[in-house]
């Protein structure tokens, strides 16, 4: 109990970066969430291979920077997303986003695992059903 008392300014930053921490991924949920789902095709998640992304005729450098800032958003949303899960927020579609973003061998089957969650597939199909796009199809579960 001393060092709790000793050190109650250090736990009153730490408590106090954390929430800052949860209310930044809230606010950046709330922005990817709806702007990633609403793009997804509605067998986003029933494909049984990933059809590869067409590479443009754009400059390597502006390729490989814009996947290098795709994949760094990505990972901090999956960090934010697990702070999420013990803090308000939606911590599983947090990271779901945050998967989605990335590039890492397994990603696939893993987003589908996750998005056979029935409330996981019902919050994203309800997304989709506001801005009017079909819902998304549901995966096998393994």
């Amino acid at each position: 109990m001393s060092w709790l008392s000793e050190n109650a300014d250090l736990l009153q930053r730490f408590g106090a970066i954390w929430f800052a921490v949860g209310l930044v991924s809230l606010v950046l949920t709330l922005i990817a969430l709806p702007l990633i789902v609403v793009r997804l095709p509605a067998d986003y998640f029933v494909r049984h291979k990933r059809l590869p992304v067409a590479r443009s005729s754009r400059h390597p450098l502006l390729v490989w920077t814009a996947s290098a800032v795709k994949n760094l958003f990505g990972i901090l949303l999956v960090l934010f997303g697990i702070v999420m899960i013990f803090v308000p927020g939606q911590g599983t579609l947090t990271i779901l986003i945050g998967l989605m973003l990335t590039n890492f061998p397994g990603k696939y089957r893993l987003e589908q695992k996750i998005v056979s969650r029935e409330s996981v597939l019902r919050t994203l199909n309800r997304v989709r059903d506001r801005a009017g796009r079909p819902p998304l199809a549901a995966p096998e579960p393994e």
